[in-house]
């Protein structure tokens, strides 16, 4: 596996006049790695993307695709296959001619893998374009995209239009090409999608990196829930490291929020008669929402 990164972001910064959409982006994706990246409309996910494909020119910094810059479209897209959100497709032509011409047109395709895709994800080949659903617009994108043997997929919210036993192949797909030592991209607002598939997530806010960290590495940044059932004495968890919003419920437990290490409280603990001790993680949703909090982003 190369050193250098599938997708590279230095400085990365694009204005419309006063409007800064992304600033001064610094990101590396992994090759072979599920790669996340947050955020809500209007985050700047979309113009990092254009970006990163060399579609929009930016303002200040510099994109590159394993080592090319993005702005060589020729040499960069020779390592990629590209499913944007709103999939256009030529009307007149079926399924299977768009499948054909995209297949001859790109770094090459897996042609049987192709034709079980079309299995799995239940498209009809033989309709013309201007037939088909928003959903299986969406299917002929990432039907072509997957079936490619491109070292990078670059994938913008690719199942808005699916219903959940697709996503479901969806994820497949993607694990599929992850084994296969390809590199995934994928934007997406599906926090159950990206906390499924995805190795490590960048997290957006107003055109800005937050965050970037495995799940689990997010899951510890934040708080867990603990419930803890005991007799006698109730332990003195407030003065401990980590420990928040201490609540007794009247029947013998404690409910409290844990950030950080663990060890501290468990001591504590240690010491009272505990009869079941239960912890939830978050999920990356409400990690997400303690970023965001109401705000909807820009």
């Amino acid at each position: 596996m190369t050193d250098i990164p599938a997708l590279r972001a230095a400085g990365l910064t694009k204005r419309y006049g006063a409007l800064t959409a992304l600033d001064a982006l610094h990101l590396d994706v992994r090759p072979g790695e599920v790669f996340g990246f947050l955020g809500p409309n209007g985050a700047g996910k979309s113009t990092t993307i254009r970006l990163l494909l060399g579609l929009a020119r930016p303002s200040a910094g510099r994109a590159e695709v394993f080592g090319v810059d993005a702005a060589d479209v020729a040499r960069s897209h020779r390592s990629l296959a590209y499913v944007p959100a709103d999939v256009a497709l030529w009307p007149q032509l079926t399924g299977a001619e768009i499948l054909h011409l995209q297949a001859r047109t790109g770094p090459g395709t897996d042609l049987a893998y192709r034709d079980e895709l079309i299995e799995r994800f239940d498209l009809d080949p033989a309709k013309p374009a201007r037939a088909y659903s928003t959903g299986n617009r969406q299917k002929v994108a990432l039907i072509a995209a997957f079936a490619t043997r491109a070292p990078l997929l670059v994938l913008d919210e690719p199942t808005s239009g699916l219903d959940p036993l697709m996503e479901r192949e969806f994820r497949t797909a993607v694990r599929e090409a992850c084994d296969r030592g390809q590199t995934v991209f994928l934007s997406s607002h599906q926090l159950a999608e990206v906390e499924a598939v995805c190795d490590r997530v960048a997290i957006l806010r107003a055109g800005r990196l937050v965050e970037v960290a495995t799940i689990n590495q997010l899951r510890a940044l934040h708080r867990s829930e603990v419930t803890v059932s005991f007799t006698g004495p109730a332990p003195e968890l407030s003065p401990v490291p980590g420990v928040e919003a201490v609540t007794a419920t009247g029947d013998g437990r404690l409910r409290f929020t844990l950030t950080g290490p663990p060890a501290p409280a468990l001591r504590c603990l240690a010491t009272a008669e505990v009869t079941a001790l239960a912890v939830r993680e978050p999920s990356l949703e409400e990690i997400f929402l303690d970023y965001y909090g109401t705000e909807t982003g820009r």
